[in-house]
């Protein structure tokens, strides 16, 4: 079903090696895969900093799990969904691709380090991990000079989860103290002056389509925005995404013990008690289960939960408005299923992110990234490395601060948690 011109490449006519057989997804994977932007996510936040327990989770292997959950939606689909929805379906190397790719823009401390990045670039663009992540498969990785990792256009069009561009950001009063860094999260956007390639990606797009697939909504604290459409491949890769945070990350709370049985009941019992009768007595006794002392019990849980979300999901038509079956069909979840897995979210997110002793651990951290670029900022050509150096100086001379101050964000925002500690550690 797909259109040909969404297996295009921004560096032209396919230049495949001689004797190389892989379908373009099998070679946007095997980028994804073997990129240095990939690795750094084995020393990555996912929740607890890395380093302080050996059995839970990092950026690299929590993408490792989505990618595995974003194949079994599509195995689903393929076997329960219709001819026009079986032939929607990506590649199963493709939706690999996106959920590797997912997080790589993520920079060290989670999204404790995103919002202090996010203020320190106010002035500049702002910054935000999804934007970056486009940024590095787009343009950054070493693949090609000029365009990063060189993907296909639908898989770029799959990275997407904000497919418009920065607004303008309001400036805080005292670039030196941000305050609460809570007001400064970042608006989901790509960045202005990677708009280009935003442009490349929805060129097959008719005017109309594009209007609708970039409809944005303004959130109460402005200049907070939500787009309000993904394509259906992002759709899914997001879901497989959301599915290994609110499942497998409730994993490592159960078994670090930081989630017991008597928090889970006083935040999922009202839920539970108003699903369907089904669902409501395989939840109790999944809970059974996920807090019994034997292993084997607990990981029959986690995959019984993964299983409920599966295979309940279905093809939706989210937009009529467009001609565009990539950007008119979303895969979803029914509403009970989706306030389930919200659920599991917000018990991760209270239990685990919200306690004080990691919150405490983020602070520490986003003052960390704080001090490193107000240092590499004051002294560029003095604390830089060479390269980066090289790259800031002719940012600098070609386009200005703003565009030596990317360059600066670009080289702390891949930094792994391990190496921004020993870069603060080395300059105070």
């Amino acid at each position: 079903m797909s259109n040909p011109v969404w297996q295009d490449r921004r560096s032209g006519p396919n230049k495949q090696r001689s004797g190389d057989m892989r379908t373009a997804w099998q070679r946007d994977r095997a980028r994804v895969l073997h990129s240095a932007a990939f690795r750094r996510l084995q020393s990555k936040t996912q929740i607890m900093n890395v380093g302080e327990n050996d059995f839970y989770r990092t950026r690299l292997t929590h993408s490792l799990e989505a990618a595995q959950i974003g194949s079994s939606l599509i195995n689903h689909v393929r076997h329960q969904g219709n001819e026009f929805e079986r032939a929607l379906l990506p590649d199963e190397n493709l939706m690999e691709a996106l959920c590797l790719a997912h997080d790589i823009g993520h920079p060290p401390f989670g999204h404790g380090g995103e919002t202090a990045l996010n203020f320190k670039m106010l002035r500049s663009g702002g910054f935000e991990g999804n934007g970056q992540t486009f940024r590095i498969v787009a343009r950054l990785e070493a693949y090609h000079e000029q365009y990063g990792m060189d993907l296909t256009r639908r898989t770029l069009l799959g990275l997407l989860k904000y497919p418009v561009v920065m607004p303008e950001l309001p400036l805080p009063a005292d670039e030196n103290n941000p305050g609460a860094l809570g007001k400064w999260k970042p608006a989901k956007a790509i960045f202005a002056e990677d708009g280009d390639i935003l442009d490349w990606v929805l060129a097959p797009l008719n005017q109309n389509d594009r209007a609708v697939f970039q409809q944005t909504q303004t959130l109460e604290a402005s200049p907070w925005q939500r787009s309000l459409h993904k394509s259906f491949d992002a759709s899914m890769m997001e879901l497989a995404d959301d599915i290994a945070y609110g499942v497998h990350d409730l994993e490592d709370a159960v078994v670090t013990g930081t989630l017991n049985q008597h928090q889970w009941q006083t935040h999922m019992d009202s839920l539970i008690e108003a699903l369907h009768p089904g669902l409501r007595a395989l939840l109790r006794e999944l809970e059974t289960q996920l807090f019994s002392t034997s292993h084997h019990q607990r990981k029959n849980a986690i995959g019984a939960l993964v299983n409920i979300f599966v295979t309940c999901v279905r093809v939706e038509d989210v937009l009529p408005q467009a001609e565009e079956p990539l950007l008119r069909y979303n895969v979803t979840l029914p509403a009970a299923e989706r306030q389930l897995l919200d659920a599991l979210k917000g018990v991760v997110f209270e239990c685990v992110i919200n306690q004080p002793d990691i919150q405490q651990l983020r602070y520490r951290s986003q003052n960390m990234l704080l001090n490193l670029f107000t240092a590499f900022h004051t002294e560029p050509t003095r604390l830089l490395p060479r390269n980066t150096r090289a790259r800031w100086q002719e940012a600098f001379n070609q386009a200005g601060q703003s565009a030596a101050d990317r360059v600066l964000c670009d080289y702390i925002a891949g930094m792994t948690d391990d190496y921004a500690e020993r870069m603060h550690r080395n300059l105070f």
